[in-house]
């Protein structure tokens, strides 16, 4: 992923605010030699304060060999996303068709080791970290080794700790763009209305005062 200066987070506290709120994303595992990587898409919990974050799939996914073979993998996360017409970002006094198109998104991907989690203890462990995460205000039974009604579930499943090493994380919009452009794009934004419009104009506001 390109990252420009001007899309670079401020700060981590930017894309740890981001990500706080999006936990569904893609898991890209390395294939077998000659094949492609595996791409798994998943609800995970991120814990800043622990430096990973805690997924489940089931046993018989195709991706465990690979996954045991090579533990380094990537957590993808995109959203916000929207396309901007071109003559949105026409430079100027030119003429509006002569604006480039482009694409706005947040992006952050987390590079992780793998941990997997077969201990059934661990694995109620971590499954309630994520139904903690998902569904904060209870109304569940807790997972537990032999007790109903999940604890004959978990051998069906096996558990992930992604164990954060690294983050590339991008904001793309509109950065490099002179104030009048990009006051003419969060204009058209808000006009337009559309699915992810809104965020991606507070995305960019939000980065211009900042």
């Amino acid at each position: 992923m390109l990252i420009h200066p001007w899309d670079a987070p401020h700060d981590d506290a930017e894309w740890q605010t981001w990500i706080a709120g999006h936990d569904f994303g893609q898991l890209a595992v390395n294939g077998p030699p000659g094949e492609p990587p595996f791409v798994q898409p998943l609800h995970f919990a991120y814990d800043a304060g622990r430096g990973e974050a805690v997924t489940h799939l089931a046993r018989p996914n195709p991706l465990w060999a690979a996954l045991e073979a090579d533990p380094e993998v990537v957590l993808s996360v995109v959203d916000d996303y929207v396309f901007i017409p071109g003559p949105w970002q026409a430079p100027a006094g030119a003429p509006p068709e002569h604006g480039t198109p482009t694409s706005f998104y947040a992006a952050v991907q987390l590079r992780c080791r793998a941990h997997v989690v077969d201990d059934p203890a661990e694995k109620a462990e971590l499954l309630n970290r994520q139904v903690g995460h998902f569904q904060p205000e209870g109304g569940s039974a807790p997972a537990a080794v032999g007790e109903a009604p999940y604890g004959r579930l978990l051998s069906g499943i096996r558990g992930i700790r992604l164990e954060v090493t690294g983050v590339r994380a991008k904001f793309k919009y509109a950065g490099h763009r002179p104030a009048g452009t990009q006051e003419r794009i969060a204009a058209g934004l808000a006009d337009r209305g559309g699915p992810r419009d809104a965020a991606a104009r507070e995305h960019l506001l939000r980065r211009r005062t900042a």
